[in-house]
């Protein structure tokens, strides 16, 4: 799995002009799920992207976890982060997990975040939607649970 966690002040999700997700002060997840992922890289990430420090404390120094700071999680799916682009010039998704164990694997992280106390707005996976977030920081970070 490889997630892009982009630190937010608010983040919302919209499909047409209803918005079917929107957080505060938190993560937006952009969420891509690998053929080969499992359910140890929904633990994987779920731990690590809890746990992980980077709010800033009261010295302004990335120092604070999304539990500590009570924040909240939009995630949004997005297979074409699996995309591999490094042969011509159109993107290849054969490494990108087929729909049904996508969805499957997404909504399993969302319960896992869910689990661990953190308010969770979602996308809809597979559906065409319109993101919008304002980056605090900026603060972006990109984690593949293949790199671990």
């Amino acid at each position: 799995m490889i997630a892009v966690l982009q630190r937010v002040t608010t983040g919302k999700v919209k499909i047409g002009n209803r918005i079917i997700g929107d957080i505060g002060k938190g993560l937006v997840i952009l969420l891509g799920v690998y053929r080969d992922d499992k359910e140890e890289d929904i633990n994987f990430l779920t731990d690590k992207i809890i746990g992980l420090r980077i709010f800033n404390d009261s010295n302004g120094k990335m120092n604070i976890s999304l539990q500590d700071v009570k924040g909240s999680v939009l995630v949004i799916s997005q297979s074409t982060l699996c995309g591999d682009w490094r042969k011509g010039r159109r993107p290849s998704f054969t490494k990108a997990a087929d729909p049904d164990k996508g969805k499957l694997l997404y909504n399993g992280f969302i319960d896992a975040v869910r689990s661990r106390g953190i308010n969770v707005k979602t996308g809809e996976f597979g559906a065409e939607m319109d993101v919008s977030l304002v980056n605090n920081g900026p603060v972006t970070f990109v984690l593949d649970s293949h790199a671990r």
